[in-house]
């Protein structure tokens, strides 16, 4: 209804929520302002497909070298760190001047790495996880995930998707996919081509089309996350859940514990590094 068809209590209320919803987003702005946010690189040294590949280097600099700088781009914090698993990388971040601590050998995953920092790090808010071999990974992506997260008290994890388009990639166990809901919520990830279009899968599915006002069907999660210190604490702690085991994805841990995952679109996925081919190929682009 419009507000020339309301009577004038109407009017009333719709002005009162009005200002009062201006000034809930003038608090979330003065909130976001005073978040303290981390970027962390966890580093592993052993790579199961490409040795060492965050050593390897292209146009003078290490894959490692490229993902720091990368996030330093970010405008959302001015600190980054390294959490390494190997006095080489330590020695690589300090080489270019920048920051990395040594992690326990008994970390098992990028995560783990991440809540060793965590704990070390008690002023800080919220943590930004960006993958050691994304050498392209974008700033304006870091920015947006963990701006979601900080405008979400509701959320424990934010992370990034895009859509999915063509049927190559949606069958692709490699791609992950994401079930979104409401209000940017994230209810399962699986290698699957989820949702399973029962009646067949028809090229409007995999269509973008902003002007249809209707929202995409298949999503890629990217592997970009944003946790509060808290979650990350207590994610440390726990066990890996049943489907994390069967699917091989560490964040269904938190969807089966009943942790609130959000998650912002962004236009495409950065390349990120897995073969000799995909650095072949990265090095051709900063190279020429």
């Amino acid at each position: 209804m419009s507000d020339l068809r309301q009577t004038g209590g109407q009017r009333t209320v719709h002005r009162c929520v009005t200002e009062a919803n201006d000034l809930d987003e003038n608090a979330d702005k003065d909130h976001y302002k005073t978040m303290r946010i981390m970027i962390v690189i966890p580093a592993r040294l052993a790579s199961g497909r490409l040795s060492e590949k965050l050593l390897l280097r292209a146009a003078g600099k290490s894959v490692l070298q490229w993902t720091y700088e990368a996030a330093k781009k970010a405008t959302i914090t001015d600190r980054v760190i390294v959490a390494a698993d190997d006095p080489r990388l330590v020695a690589e971040v300090d080489s270019f001047g920048g920051e990395a601590r040594l992690t326990s050998v008994m970390c098992q995953s990028g995560t783990d790495r991440i809540a060793e920092i965590a704990l070390r790090n008690d002023d800080v808010d919220l943590f930004v996880n960006v993958q050691g071999d994304e050498p392209e990974i974008a700033a304006t992506t870091i920015d947006t995930v963990a701006g979601l997260l900080a405008s979400r008290p509701d959320a424990d994890i934010a992370t990034a998707i895009c859509p999915i388009t063509s049927e190559r990639k949606l069958n692709d166990p490699a791609c992950v996919k994401v079930i979104m809901g409401d209000h940017d919520r994230a209810i399962c990830f699986s290698r699957a081509p989820v949702p399973f279009a029962r009646d067949g899968l028809t090229p409007a599915m995999l269509s973008v089309d902003p002007s249809s006002g209707t929202r995409h069907s298949f999503w890629q999660h990217i592997g970009l996350y944003a946790y509060r210190r808290d979650f990350l604490l207590w994610f440390a702690t726990q066990p890996p859940g049943r489907l994390e085991q069967i699917e091989k994805l560490e964040q269904l841990r938190a969807i089966e514990a009943g942790k609130t995952i959000i998650a912002a679109e962004v236009p495409e996925s950065a390349p990120g590094i897995d073969t000799l081919e995909d650095f072949r190929e990265f090095k051709d682009r900063v190279e020429g």
